[in-house]
């Protein structure tokens, strides 16, 4: 079933476009430009481009297929989300093994995005899971890769933001958990300076870190913020009782352009680090407070008004090209933010410590910063300055969260992609496949003057 509406993404960038809904996803992706999940990314990445408005909605094909609870091996359909999947399966005593920071997510778009965690330092990104994927090319046939059968197109894939097929099923393996609890330790930080010593000081202690900071203040207090480590509960530390579902009321309204203005922004951030009493803070948390703390608010995105936001995300790396120890890279981006006035509420730092196995993974070793920025009429301006910052440090973005990069700056910070489009060539020669975003940075464009209709004999 298919209706024209406005398709948007979670920061509320839009186009108007039509949505293909149905059970069985290889009957029904014909003429679609790419797959879409639930929308949480946040820019045009799960978009379809203006000249091929058709979007194949993957969440009605939602069954797990096979599990096998001695392994942790699961095999379910694209548009299974994680909230489903946490539901039926962490009671059984099994997880994700990588979660991002919403649970609203499908499967296919954890394996497009590559996502990473809390613990990428230790667990590396999803595509690190994941073992097969059953998946449609552009010139029709169904398919299934691994890392030894058409690899190619299994590690374009992942990461790939769906320019290399329709995923219709995914298989991975999942982590074995000693209960659904959550033993955290939380602590001050005085600044960005030493957030970055003290997250990489945890990371072997802990399996899962992140870290809140305020990017308002200024001097010597920039990037102050608070550590949050967290691991999964022992038995005997754990409640007897399953953590229990939670209420999550729906913001039914758009918030005014004034509500998150520099005054209240300045405002939550100093209430935010305050709450914080002592400088330490130990204790058993639910689940879904530690990985998914926006989650409790439906709809939250509507706070940033009928303009919506972009989420800036950019990892730093820990060393320049001879290996030397880089220090500042971190504090010269949130300089840029704080100067242009980009600052908000929602800023988050963590360590990364491994490299994605994708052609396109966002993940290398170093410092990540994600930064939630309201949309107003020098956000242009405001990215590309911040990009300048990561071209000069080495550093990269982050697909899944982006809306405003240009493509000259995409090209200069991640060489990778003349790779990712030669791949794509082989699948794909007449871009079938297509985004918003990649006509934006890759400037796709239909190629029906070739005969060829890609893919491998």
């Amino acid at each position: 079933m298919s209706q024209r509406s406005t398709i948007s993404g979670w920061g509320g960038h839009s186009v108007e476009g039509c949505e293909i809904r149905a059970e069985n996803l290889s009957a029904a992706a014909n003429g679609a430009a790419l797959s879409r999940g639930l929308g949480r990314s946040y820019g045009d990445s799960s978009l379809p481009p203006d000249d091929c408005p058709i979007a194949l909605n993957t969440t009605l094909a939602d069954r797990i297929l096979e599990f096998d609870q001695a392994t942790g091996r699961l095999r379910a359909e694209a548009g299974l989300s994680l909230a489903d999947m946490n539901r039926l399966l962490m009671p059984r005593g099994w997880f994700t093994p990588v979660s991002p920071g919403t649970q609203y997510v499908t499967l296919g778009g954890m394996v497009a995005a590559d996502i990473h965690g809390k613990n990428q330092h230790l667990a590396g990104n999803f595509g690190h899971h994941v073992t097969k994927l059953r998946m449609q090319v552009a010139d029709g046939r169904i398919l299934e890769c691994d890392s030894e059968q058409h690899a190619d197109l299994f590690f374009g894939t992942i990461g790939g933001m769906g320019l290399t097929g329709h995923i219709l099923e995914v298989e991975c393996a999942l982590e074995r958990i000693p209960s659904p609890w959550i033993w955290q330790e939380t602590q001050r930080i005085p600044n960005i300076d030493e957030f970055q010593v003290a997250l990489e000081e945890a990371a072997p202690q802990w399996p899962y870190t992140v870290g809140w900071i305020d990017c308002v203040s200024r001097g010597s207090a920039l990037g102050r913020g608070i550590l949050m480590c967290g691991r999964w509960a022992t038995a005997d530390e754990a409640p007897k009782r399953v953590p229990p579902r939670r209420l999550r009321p729906r913001l039914t309204f758009d918030f005014p352009g004034w509500a998150l203005g520099p005054w209240t922004v300045r405002a939550f951030n100093e209430l935010y680090f305050r709450k914080q009493w002592r400088p330490t803070l130990r204790g058993i948390v639910h689940p879904e407070s530690f990985f998914y703390p926006l989650d409790v608010l439906r709809e939250w995105h509507r706070m940033y008004g009928t303009r919506g936001f972009t989420q800036y995300q950019c990892v730093l790396p820990h060393t320049d090209e001879s290996g030397a120890r880089k220090t500042g890279s971190a504090r010269r981006v949130l300089d840029v933010l704080t100067t242009l006035g980009g600052a908000s509420f929602l800023a988050v730092i963590k360590d990364f410590g491994q490299n994605g196995v994708g052609v396109l993974s966002f993940p290398r070793p170093g410092i990540t910063l994600a930064l939630d920025i309201p949309i107003r009429a020098n956000t242009q301006a405001l990215i590309d300055a911040l990009n300048q910052v990561v071209i000069e440090e080495g550093g990269r973005i982050y697909l899944a969260k982006d809306s405003f990069t240009r493509r000259r700056d995409f090209e200069r910070m991640d060489s990778r992609v003349h790779d990712f489009n030669a791949l794509r060539d082989t699948w794909d020669p007449q871009r079938r496949f297509r985004s918003a975003q990649s006509v934006r940075l890759l400037g796709d464009l239909p190629r029906t003057n070739q005969a060829d209709l890609g893919g491998h004999p």
